[in-house]
């Protein structure tokens, strides 16, 4: 999609086009409304071969526009503002065809004033002012007269009338004009009135949008700095934590030489499984010290999602070997997705695995559901314990919690964290038949 490859400004100017081609739309429809209405409903006789010569203009207009849309070029404010002066001297041209300044919707001049102050810069809205003024003043001079206005001078040519009677005809003609031309204001009032309101509350809305995304971004970097601490805390700990681990791993082998498995078979089996844990925390210093502050091209590597998902499975069975996990690979699955198999993924997942093992009813055990196409990653991770907490349910992840169970606290905030950073999606909630269910989406390579 194009949103995943432009730039944010770029996509802005895009959307922008955007609405300028649905606005041109909308306006074809109005002129050819309008036309219908006074050429078939009014019966003035209008130059249709210059209207429908400026009317296929803009159609031309708004097919390269759209064509325009489907291309991955960048757009230019420039670009646009020329589009907007195309549309002024082709709505010109048919105001000029239809009594120039005397037409009463010449309020249209308006619109695209209004277009420009709203999408560009203030310069080109003074421009704009500039262009449609000198225009409209021009139009008052130079036009082709409606009919209506022309009529009198060949009612007196043709027929014979008396004063008085050429007179009331004069003033019936004059009315009728009068009507139309109130009429032509009203349906102006009508459809300008709708159009803005149409533009306006699209444009709200964008804007809303927009102000969503700068907090969610604003969150997202606090959440990122805090991670950024919690790194730099991690590997100053690492290397802190070095030193000591290493005396206890020389110790812990020197009492294993002193108490030779022959002689004290219990003790040394203590001590086997106590230098298999000094390994574990050695092994994890080092993953966490080498980790610390890597980018994300650098910490990870394109798998295909099937061997992801049994590679992480596999890692996460060293740590809980006797829990029962029931796997469901649902549905149809593209074999050949990828996804980046970053590190900190990989951990956010053994993470939620290990939580869910904890608070699981040990004979139920875990369940673990993977779907995925060819672009997107869904997992649904369930335990059958006492669930979430319901004061914590809400913003679970989102900031590190106080908890009495170990990997309950900062754990999630980083899983939390890692799947926002990757472009995911992550929610927790309850099961009224009871248990958690943690569910994560992640984008997959195209």
């Amino acid at each position: 999609m194009l949103s995943h490859i432009l730039p944010k400004a770029e996509i802005s100017i895009r959307e922008n086009l955007h609405w300028l081609y649905i606005l041109r739309n909308l306006l074809l429809f109005g002129v050819v409304i309008s036309v219908f209405i006074a050429v078939h409903g009014l019966g003035i006789k209008l130059p249709m071969n210059q209207i429908w010569l400026a009317i296929f203009s803009i159609s031309i207009l708004n097919l390269y526009t759209w064509l325009r849309l489907r291309t991955q070029e960048p757009v230019t404010e420039h670009e646009i503002f020329s589009q907007i002066c195309m549309d002024v001297l082709a709505l010109a041209y048919l105001l000029y065809l239809t009594g120039g300044a005397s037409n009463p919707i010449i309020w249209i001049f308006l619109l695209p004033l209004i277009v420009t102050a709203i999408m560009l810069p203030q310069s080109y809205a003074w421009n704009m002012v500039i262009i449609t003024s000198c225009i409209y003043t021009v139009l008052i001079a130079y036009n082709v007269p409606l009919p209506a206005l022309a009529s009198h001078s060949d009612h007196h040519n043709m027929m014979n009338l008396t004063p008085e009677m050429s007179l009331r005809m004069q003033l019936l003609e004059d009315r009728r004009y009068f009507n139309l031309h109130v009429f032509g204001m009203w349906f102006g009032f009508v459809f300008s009135a709708g159009l803005v309101a149409f533009f306006i509350i699209a444009l709200a809305k964008t804007l809303k949008e927009r102000e969503r995304s700068l907090a969610d971004a604003r969150e997202s970097a606090l959440r990122d700095e805090r991670v950024v601490s919690l790194g730099t805390l991690a590997a100053s700990a690492a290397h802190d934590m070095g030193t000591p681990l290493g005396t206890i791993s020389i110790v812990t082998h020197e009492l294993a030489e002193d108490y030779p498995d022959h002689r004290y078979p219990e003790l040394s089996e203590k001590l086997q499984i106590l230098i298999q844990q000094l390994d574990r925390c050695k092994q994890a210093l080092s993953v966490m010290s080498a980790s610390a502050g890597e980018m994300r091209a650098e910490s990870g590597k394109v798998m295909l999602v099937s061997e992801y998902i049994d590679d992480v499975l596999k890692q996460w069975r060293t740590h809980k070997a006797t829990t029962k996990l029931n796997l469901f690979v649902s549905g149809a699955v593209d074999l050949q997705a990828r996804i980046i198999a970053e590190r900190t993924l990989t951990h956010s997942l053994i993470n939620i695995l290990n939580n869910a093992a904890e608070a699981t009813n040990k004979d139920a055990g875990i369940e673990f559901h993977a779907h995925w196409d060819k672009n997107l990653l869904e997992l649904k991770i369930r335990d059958f314990g006492p669930g979430l907490p319901a004061e914590l349910i809400e913003s679970v992840g989102q900031q590190p919690v106080k908890s009495n169970k170990q990997g309950m606290g900062v754990g999630l905030f980083l899983t939390y964290t890692t799947i926002k950073r990757l472009g995911g999606t992550i929610s927790f909630y309850n099961i009224e038949t009871g248990g958690a269910c943690v569910e994560i989406s992640l984008p997959i390579l195209s």
